[in-house]
């Protein structure tokens, strides 16, 4: 049962980002929740461990890719209210600032502890990902080239 409110919870969080609301999620970290997405060198990479880092982040996403769209394949979910994983595996689009559709895959793994997340991580193909970042430097104002917002630098996370 436990297994099924959180599935349900999952995907009504990527149900509100397909229609560009971030509030959900936003609301749905727990207080020292971390946020990663994986890469080195591009505008949606690093690491926040604070809200108002995570707020930008989600703002930055919305910016750069206005339209995005998420279709989720499976979710597992394992543990106890007190420490749970959830695994994601998806297909995303969007069509950027420039109006070119992107198509991309990847997975979320989330940690969650009393229904909060204490951590997400994004893990992407981020070839097709920087290549959308870098031809829509010009129709993105240049938020697209804009550093890492990245509280704690480097990988592995600590």
């Amino acid at each position: 049962m436990y297994h099924a409110i959180v599935r349900r919870r999952i995907r009504g969080l990527f149900d509100a980002i397909n229609r560009g609301d971030t509030q959900p999620i936003l609301d749905a970290f727990a207080p020292e929740g971390e946020h990663v997405f994986l890469g080195a060198d591009h505008a949606l990479a690093g690491r926040r461990d604070r809200p108002e880092s995570i707020r930008a982040w989600y703002q930055r996403l919305m910016a750069l890719t206005p339209d995005i769209h998420f279709d989720l394949h499976r979710i597992d979910i394992a543990g106890t209210p007190w420490n749970t994983i959830a695994s994601i595996e998806w297909t995303e689009r969007n069509s950027g600032t420039d109006g070119i559709e992107m198509t991309n895959h990847g997975v979320h793994v989330v940690h969650l502890r009393w229904g909060k997340m204490t951590r997400l991580l994004i893990l992407t193909d981020t070839i097709p990902l920087v290549s959308t970042l870098q031809r829509s430097a010009e129709s993105s104002g240049g938020m697209s080239l804009a550093a890492p917002i990245d509280d704690r630098p480097g990988w592995p996370a600590n």
